[in-house]
């Protein structure tokens, strides 16, 4: 079964619901009478005998004009109250948004137990999953995606609107995932890849990582040239301690991938961004605030339509016709 369209689509009713009142003056015809068979000491309140009124028979022409007059106020006073609106032009506000694709690190080195959350000591990636969740915590009104990366670069979320699946995908990351070694190169591609699609302008890497490229199809130098060109801007993020182990404050040797901050320095300057060190979750912590303030985009919101309340028309008319109804029947007395 199809229903019959609203014939005046920029007009619509906020409580439409209200204009359920329009046969109260018919239901309430019936009651006074009744009620009085039963006590006839029973006195009917005046506005119960005014809808009785609109309602009631006639059978003299002035009697009826009179209930006309008195039928079209109410049916203007229900359609006041049914708050009728006079939808306007569609506008496109504008608003300030962030088009971001966060790339992380989770390399074997990721697993490095060198960071401290809260009290504990915990593994690198799991202090980085833990201050990224917060970061998209505060990324009200932004769309974010996500990409993680190792031997090979994989898309977990394009860029998207719900933070809740980027948080959850987020969440669901481990060490190892996409392989053991660092395409730094393979992962600023992909994400070059998945920013085309925005305008230009709102193209925004984050690259988070704690060690040197060595695996992947795509040098990084290369990889970021090619980001330039797609006029993308990244900043990486260089993520880790100094690289050695310690015991009992005693270094015990450098590892063997400590992070190349020369390359995520030229990444980052090459495209129009900034490079940023953090040697524990407090600096990446403060590495992430700066980037709110970094990343501002004024972007066009979604479309509205301004909504201008007349219900004062079919107000006044109510009560023109109530104050012609009162005069007319003034007169016929």
């Amino acid at each position: 079964m199809i229903l019959p369209a609203w014939p005046w689509p920029d007009l619509l009713l906020a409580w439409p619901w209200a204009l359920l009142a329009l046969p109260l003056p018919w239901l309430m015809r019936w009651w006074p009478q009744r009620a009085a068979a039963a006590d006839a000491a029973l006195r009917v309140p005046w506005p119960a005998q005014l809808l009785q009124d609109i309602a009631g028979e006639a059978d003299a022409g002035g009697a009826r004009l009179h209930r006309v007059l008195l039928w079209l106020a109410w049916c203007c006073l229900c359609v006041a109250v049914a708050r009728p609106q006079l939808l306007g032009e569609a506008v496109s506000p504008p608003t300030q948004a962030r088009q971001l694709m966060l790339a992380m690190d989770v390399s074997g080195s990721m697993g490095e137990p060198d960071m401290v959350l809260g009290d504990q000591v915990v593994e690198r990636l799991t202090a980085a999953k833990a201050v990224l969740a917060d970061f998209l915590d505060r990324r009200a009104g932004d769309r974010v995606g996500l990409l993680v990366f190792g031997d090979r670069a994989y898309s977990l979320t394009p860029i998207t609107a719900d933070l809740a699946s980027v948080r959850e995908q987020l969440g669901d990351a481990v060490v190892g995932l996409a392989g053991r070694e660092t395409a730094i190169g393979d992962a600023i591609a992909l994400a070059v890849k998945r920013l085309r699609g925005q305008p230009q302008g709102q193209r925004v890497l984050i690259l988070l990582t704690d060690g040197v490229s060595n695996a992947g199809v795509l040098a990084p130098l290369r990889a970021a040239e090619l980001a330039a060109t797609e006029q993308v801007r990244i900043y990486t993020v260089a993520f880790g301690g100094d690289g050695g182990m310690k015991l009992f404050g005693i270094d015990l040797g450098q590892a063997q991938d400590p992070v190349d901050e020369a390359t995520l320095r030229k990444i980052a300057e090459s495209t129009g961004g900034r490079f940023f060190r953090a040697r524990d979750t407090r600096e990446l912590a403060g590495i992430y605030a700066e980037l709110d303030r970094l990343e501002p985009v004024d972007a066009e919101g979604p479309a509205l339509r301004p909504r201008e309340e007349i219900y004062y028309r079919p107000l006044a008319l109510a009560m023109l016709l109530g104050a012609l109804a009162w005069l007319w029947r003034g007169r016929q007395r």
